[in-house]
């Protein structure tokens, strides 16, 4: 198991480790475990003596967006950013966190990128309380993940400035991975909203009215961006129909021009067919102008098929 802690007292900012910060008896403290096995589950039910309720939302290799109020404290589940590479369908990585008014315990099973900016800010000494932290946080991740969804949106109008049915396999492929992306975040971001919004209206006093401004703020972010993948949704399926209709219309444009080539070759294969026939009685076999007539003859037949597809318009 590893991780790290702070306590916040009114003469500064300490770091600790988690074992002697849960000891701490003045202040506010933050502990973070980072772990994938059951070592903190065991922590958190030996050492900081936390119910299974909340032992298991705090460790749940699956979860979402959720927060729910026990005894007093919170127990808030939320999605961010990671660079660590994930799948397209769950691109963001989970925090737990269960806050009350002198502590928050939090566990992620991969790196948060918002944690960095939480820890500057405690170290600055700009969060005091666990509505501080919280709110840090929660404005920490809808800052990251602001431009993340911007990026998709800009991909779609690039594609869209590119539609061409001769590039629609490559532009498929871009759209589809813009989707998919869009998908995976949206699964997260609207319950993140509701979380957050109920964050903010849970009736506990370490959470001031400023923290409750900063959190409602963090979910209208969320609500904002969740109705832009939306809409990147959307545009995509549209993105996707108007190039297969274009690829379509593609296909259509050159089975026209080979049937219009095999209309034009028709009559003349029935003419060099029926004169090419080796039986007695063809006319004019014995003539060495005859070749030249037959020519001429398929020549001017096909000037006549071709003139009649122009004049009906086949070619536009």
């Amino acid at each position: 198991m590893s991780g790290f802690a702070y306590v916040v007292t009114r003469s500064g900012v300490s770091a600790a480790d988690p074992h002697s910060a849960i000891r701490a008896r003045r202040g506010f403290v933050w502990i973070h475990l980072t772990s994938r096995d059951e070592e903190v589950q065991e922590w958190l039910r030996d050492v900081a003596g936390l119910d299974r309720f909340t032992i298991d939302a705090l460790t749940a290799l699956e979860t979402r967006p959720r927060c729910d109020q026990i005894d007093g404290a919170a127990v808030l589940n939320l999605r961010g950013m990671t660079h660590v590479t994930m799948q397209s369908s769950d691109p963001l990585a989970s925090i737990r966190l269960r806050a009350d008014g002198t502590r928050v315990i939090s566990v992620t099973r991969l790196p948060l990128d918002a944690l960095d900016i939480a820890r500057a800010a405690i170290e600055a000494g700009k969060v005091l309380d666990a509505g501080d932290l919280i709110a840090t946080l929660a404005e920490a991740i809808t800052e990251q993940l602001d431009p993340q969804v911007a990026d998709l949106g800009d991909s779609l109008d690039s594609c869209e400035e590119q539609l061409d049915a001769r590039q629609a396999f490559e532009l498929r492929r871009k759209v589809n991975l813009v989707r998919r992306q869009a998908i995976g975040y949206r699964r997260f971001l609207f319950p993140q909203r509701a979380a957050l919004e109920t964050l903010a209206t849970l009736p506990v006093r370490w959470l001031s009215e400023e923290d409750r401004l900063h959190i409602s703020a963090a979910a209208d972010r969320a609500a904002r961006m969740a109705e832009e993948l939306e809409s990147i949704r959307e545009r995509a399926a549209l993105i996707h129909e108007t190039l297969t209709d274009l690829r379509a219309e593609l296909i259509d444009q050159r089975s026209l021009l080979i049937a219009v080539a095999a209309m034009v070759f028709l009559p003349l294969t029935f003419i060099t067919g029926l004169f090419g026939m080796n039986v007695q009685g063809i006319p004019y076999d014995d003539h060495p102008w005859s070749f030249w007539v037959i020519t001429g003859f398929s020549l001017l037949v096909a000037a006549v098929v071709t003139f009649y597809f122009v004049r009906r318009h086949w070619f536009r």
